[in-house]
């Protein structure tokens, strides 16, 4: 019967791709017995509570494997029909090309970029881990928690290639994250061809440098054999690795090649697999009475497990929780509720400071009021003032902190802040904005995925000086800026900091936080409350309007200090706006946005970095005092003067366009 339900899970995964005329059907022909075995045996899933929070995780880091997932949750009883299998890669079906989280019923994340699901499944990890910590019952003993779940993640050559893996896999080591699986279809062929070509190493030996507990299973036809293999793994005390030994397109006519990764099959080589498989050549045929045993025994195991559970959640909630349920609110839901505005913020009005600074300061209220506030930095904390500093540190077997050593790993970070959001934590990580290009494909699944997780990156201009170009951000803000699903703060100053924190935690997005390291005031007329509208008005003209200054950051005190220097010498009357974030400035209704900038009023954009993006407010590109050329290393006037960004060569090129 066991073979049974995998041949029926073969064959409808081969259908799938033939029906849509493209996928990768060598891993559907090589790992069906390995996932099959893992949700028949191993996955606690329950198919009446999809978001069930005890359930165990499943990730499909190589995602291009989606067939093979959706094949086998459609006869493991998901909601999954017959007919959304022969939709497959169609527009609008639940059965996308690569699996998407929120689509497919039993699909716990986004994946397909390589290695990025890997990483993710680290922080999901990571994320039990924490909340098992969190959960224990008083005077019941260490190890009696109410949250216990294993997170599974298949993996092939390509996501272990990839570097992000083994940023994360060393991370996953440190931290001994032994409640962490990951399934290695370890085949010998790329795309491209045999690894041999570009992947020569002993992937079990380089995870046991890093703290990892391996094994290897050559037969997996032996359902037995990957079930022990999985059983032990569970067992082993560290995040493990099982290394199985996989033939890809196992029973085509190019079985073992690199040509069935990503091929559709001939018609011949179709029937001659299901003939192998001892399945009717008629296409989307499966066995009722096949599924009908792989259902019950996903649906029997997890329905105990969930019963189970739900006993143990009222006994924690009236033994450790006095009956107030609302206290673990955040376990369900990542949405935060919150007015910060209503908070007594104490910003010194005299006081020059760098807007990292103020972050710091605000970021550890924000830490006090949320409970599922946590994050790190990529080894930067110290500058990036993201540290949480009445709160303790994230360490192996020591989880009950907020504070993640992320070390000098920016690619994982961004993948584990994704799959700890995925656990519905509210999760930042910092870098410097320069390096925001290591962070960008995980920002990409974010926006994807729709993600509350907040970027926040310092250092965010030219005039940082000495350390030169390679840390001068001049295109990043851009890139965040194109980036469909992010929204990107840039604010002056302390209060607008407090205002973008309080659409970032009000909104369901992710959001990345553009801060500076140089020195700022506390502006007049700033706002927290005005953030919400993107831009807005910080200094008012009182005569007769000669045009408008846009600027964001740091630069929008030197905006204004341009503005009341050429009232005083020119008696040129300047409005200034204030813009902290161009997405929600740009979805305010047009007598918002026509008021802010008049029509027939000239324009002027400042700001520290590229002026792609920006033409959209101006006449043209004469009106965009912005830096499009890498810096240099000097001082910070002199770096300021080579970019023609100094305040007097602003102030000549304002009052040109104005006059």
């Amino acid at each position: 019967m066991e073979n049974r339900i995998i041949n029926n899970i073969k064959a409808l995964g081969i259908d799938m791709i033939s029906e849509a005329g493209s996928g990768h059907p060598g891993i559907v022909l090589g790992v069906a017995s390995i996932l099959y075995t893992l949700y028949s045996r191993h996955m606690n899933v329950s198919l009446n509570d999809s978001n069930w929070i005890n359930r165990d995780r499943f990730v499909m880091s190589a995602g291009h494997g989606s067939a093979l997932l959706y094949a086998t949750l459609f006869m493991a009883g998901f909601d999954i029909k017959l007919d959304d299998l022969r939709k497959f890669r169609r527009a609008g079906s639940i059965t996308p090309g690569h699996p998407e989280v929120g689509v497919t019923p039993g699909v716990d994340m986004s994946t397909g970029p390589l290695g990025q699901g890997f990483a993710s499944a680290v922080g999901m990890a990571l994320g039990e881990k924490i909340l098992e910590e969190r959960t224990k019952f008083p005077q019941k003993g260490k190890d009696v928690s109410l949250i216990n779940y294993h997170v599974y993640c298949l993996a092939s050559d390509g996501d272990l290639m990839e570097g992000i893996s083994y940023e994360a896999a060393s991370f996953a080591g440190t931290l001994n994250l032994d409640n962490l699986i990951v399934l290695y279809d370890s085949n010998n062929v790329s795309l491209d061809g045999d690894t041999s070509n570009t992947f020569i190493e002993n992937v079990c030996g380089r995870f046991q440098a890093m703290g990892w507990y391996t094994d290897t299973v050559k037969n997996v036809s032996n359902v037995y054999e990957i079930d022990k293999a999985i059983e032990k793994a569970k067992k082993a005390g560290k995040p493990a690795l099982i290394e199985f030994k996989t033939t890809i397109g196992e029973g085509s006519f190019l079985a073992g090649t690199h040509e069935v990764h990503g091929k559709v099959l001939e018609k011949d080589d179709i029937e001659n697999i299901k003939r192998k498989l001892n399945m009717p050549n008629e296409s989307f045929n499966y066995e009722n009475d096949a599924m009908n045993v792989f259902k019950n025994m996903v649906i029997e195991r997890g329905a105990r497990k969930y019963e189970i559970w739900s006993r143990k959640y009222d006994d924690y909630v009236n033994e450790a929780l006095g009956g107030d349920k609302s206290k673990i609110n955040y376990l369900f839901d990542s949405r935060t509720p919150i007015d910060l505005t209503k908070e007594d913020w104490q910003f010194e009005t005299n006081v020059k400071e760098a807007t990292r600074v103020s972050n710091g300061y605000i970021m550890n209220k924000i830490a006090a009021l949320i409970p599922n506030f946590i994050g790190g930095s990529a080894d930067l904390s110290s500058s990036t003032k993201t540290y949480l500093r009445d709160f303790l540190d994230i360490a192996d077997n020591h989880y009950e902190g907020r504070n993640i050593w992320f070390g000098v790993r920016e690619h994982a970070m961004g993948a584990i802040l994704n799959g700890l959001a995925l656990t519905n934590f509210r999760v930042f990580g910092s870098t410097f904005l320069s390096f925001a290009d290591y962070v960008k494909p995980a920002i990409r699944l974010s926006a994807l995925m729709s993600l509350p997780v907040s970027y926040i990156f310092t250092h965010d201009a030219i005039n940082i000086g000495q350390d030169g170009p390679t840390h001068q951000p001049i295109e990043q803000l851009a890139m965040l800026r194109s980036t469909p699903g992010l929204l990107v703060y840039r604010p002056a100053d302390a209060r607008e900091i407090v205002g973008c924190w309080n659409c970032m935690l009000n909104m369901n997005l992710p959001a990345s936080l553009v801060l500076s390291r140089n020195e700022v005031p506390l502006l007049d007329h700033s706002s927290i409350t005005n953030v919400i509208k993107g831009g807005y008005i910080v200094r008012k003209e009182t005569t007769r309007l000669r045009g408008v200054i846009i600027a964001t950051g740091s630069e929008v005190n030197t905006a204004i200090n341009v503005a009341n220097t050429l009232m005083r010498e020119r008696n040129m009357d300047i409005r200034v706006v204030s813009m902290p974030c161009m997405e929600l400035f740009l979805v305010q209704d047009e007598s918002y946005r026509n008021e802010i900038l008049p029509v027939g009023v000239k324009v002027v954009v400042i700001e520290a970095g590229s002026s792609f993006g920006w033409d959209q407010f101006v006449y043209n590109r004469n009106y965009l005092i912005t830096v499009d050329n890498f810096g240099i290393s000097g001082t910070k006037d002199e770096v300021l003067r080579y970019c023609n960004f100094d305040f007097e060569t602003i102030k000549s090129r304002v009052e040109g366009l104005l006059k």
